[in-house]
């Protein structure tokens, strides 16, 4: 899809959002079940444990460029390059949203903690990337769609020297539309 075609159908889905939010319902819309009940879709995220096992919008709401934040970042272990398996839904999601709009898009940034030297990281984030990649293209993404870079420990998500930073740090980031 083109950018000039993207652009309005983002500002007519943010619209529509702020509509949806401004009445006010008798049901208790902070749940799950609240939220089908009163219209809306019924989905799950981090929060709850279940890493976005919800099927709002089609079960796009996992992948595409409106995905959270949460399912467009993929993290890894301490020196590992292998995708978890938690992480396969949403790599799967991306991956049927790109078959089913061969014109989108995507970046994968590849990321790593501190430790290691700048090279090693360097090298360690590209594997990253590479292995999301490999799942994506199994999932139906054309080799045209996909690019990859990696910034190994250059563009940390957290600044720390502890090992919550660390593991906020060692991801794989999937960005649409550059």
């Amino acid at each position: 899809m083109k950018t000039t075609k993207l652009i309005p159908m983002l500002l007519a889905y943010g619209l529509l959002a702020a509509c949806s939010g401004a009445s006010k319902s008798t049901v208790d819309e902070g749940s799950a079940d609240g939220a089908a009940a009163a219209g809306g879709a019924a989905s799950s995220g981090v929060a709850d444990g279940s890493l976005g096992a919800g099927s709002a919008m089609g079960g796009s709401a996992l992948g595409g460029p409106g995905a959270s934040a949460e399912n467009r970042i993929i993290y890894f272990e301490f020196d590992r390059f292998d995708v978890k398996s938690e992480y396969q839904a949403v790599i799967k999601a991306h991956g049927q949203y790109l078959s089913a709009n061969p014109g989108a898009r995507v970046r994968l940034e590849g990321h790593a903690d501190e430790r290691g030297s700048r090279e090693y990281n360097i090298g360690l984030g590209e594997k990253r990337a590479q292995a999301v990649r490999q799942v994506l293209l199994l999932q139906g993404a054309t080799v045209d769609q996909l690019s990859t870079v990696s910034y190994g420990e250059e563009r940390p998500a957290v600044i720390g020297s502890d090992e919550e930073a660390w593991a906020l740090n060692r991801r794989v980031e999937i960005v649409y539309g550059r």
